[in-house]
């Protein structure tokens, strides 16, 4: 992934950093830095940090220690998030990482929705940095697609702490989502992204609209087998990229998510217990059509042309542009690798305004 040590060090300097900024937004710069490294990028990782730094704060003060007797209390507190990242850095020093993982994984992952989906979204990417070669090699046989990667990782200090971060932050942010009717879908992802209904109220921000899903359509609930969940995770983050590029100019940064999101999940299967799979199917689903619900607008546009150009030419107009989402789905579209996927990617920059 990086063979510089770039990657540890922009990592290192992020930690003195906290999660969010200004209360509610969130640090993306962990999750754009390892995309860049993971694609090859590491010589514009510092660059790109320093025109980001602008939108980091200090890294927050502890409350109190989070602790085997006491987290449940301290679940879903916003406020705690050092609290958090403290006991996972603490987990991951004692423990190997993909223990700490399985044991956190089902804990965590009814609040998927929580943070706009951004937590989770930060474990995939530190978890991408912690896989081998037999993880992809492995990932690969079980019929990957979408999440493959882009690179062997390796175990180093820096990156637990990554993991302890994005774990940490999920945590603090944890929110579950209930949706008490559930509507008939269709056999593909495709064509059930296209059935969920979209919400009446259509504004304020993730918290406001989430309140307000009351209905989304079923797919792949049947689904138990880990192969098959794998496969239909992959044709989920397959078909969310795909639908960016005809319905992102409803919301050009919300709707990433509801691409990035699964992909996270998908890229933390290798990682994880096969039993765990087939419940981080259903959780990844539930994100995606909840985004998709929130912020889908109401007709699509055509596609643009990619006019020939290639998924590395994609991802260096994606670096050029500089925005952190337009970065991370770009990276997604890659995962996905075919045409409608980075016609997503080339959308997403026609819609967000460049960084500065």
């Amino acid at each position: 992934m990086d063979a510089t040590g770039t990657l540890d060090e922009a990592l290192e300097r992020l930690h003195r950093c906290g999660p969010e900024r200004l209360g509610r937004l969130t640090n993306h710069a962990p999750m754009a830095v390892e995309a860049l490294a993971a694609r090859g990028r590491s010589q514009s990782v510092h660059r790109w940090l320093d025109l980001y730094a602008a939108k980091l704060e200090d890294f927050p003060a502890g409350v109190e220690r989070i602790t085997a007797a006491n987290w449940r209390a301290a679940m879903g507190d916003s406020g705690r998030s050092a609290d958090w990242i403290g006991f996972f850095e603490r987990e991951v020093a004692e423990r190997p990482w993909r223990e700490v993982l399985a044991e956190w994984w089902p804990r965590l992952l009814p609040g998927i929705c929580g943070g706009s989906t951004h937590p989770v979204i930060r474990v995939g990417h530190a978890v991408r940095t912690l896989l081998s070669d037999a993880d992809a090699d492995a990932d690969a046989d079980a019929g990957a697609g979408a999440g493959a990667g882009a690179g062997a990782g390796a175990v180093t200090e820096p990156r637990l702490a990554e993991l302890a971060h994005g774990l940490g932050y999920w945590a603090a942010r944890h929110r579950p989502v209930t949706v008490p009717v559930s509507l008939s879908g269709a056999e593909s992802a495709s064509a059930t992204l296209a059935l969920v209904p979209r919400i009446t109220v259509q504004d304020g921000g993730f918290p406001a609209r989430i309140g307000h899903v009351e209905a989304l359509p079923r797919w792949a609930a049947a689904t138990r087998e880990p192969a098959e969940a794998h496969r239909q995770l992959a044709e989920l983050v397959r078909a969310a990229t795909h639908r960016y590029a005809t319905h992102g100019h409803g919301e050009e940064t919300m709707l990433v998510h509801a691409a990035t999101a699964p992909n996270a999940v998908l890229r933390t299967l290798p990682a994880l217990p096969q039993a765990l799979w087939a419940s981080s199917l259903h959780a990844a689903w539930t994100a995606a059509a909840a985004v998709t619900a929130m912020y889908a607008p109401a007709t699509a546009v055509p596609p643009v042309p990619l006019g020939g150009l290639s998924a590395e030419e994609v991802f260096d107009r994606a670096l050029a542009h500089g925005d952190e989402h337009v970065i991370k789905l770009a990276d997604t579209a890659l995962d996905v690798g075919d045409e409608p996927a980075l016609a997503a990617a080339v959308r997403a920059m026609e819609l967000t305004p460049p960084a500065r």
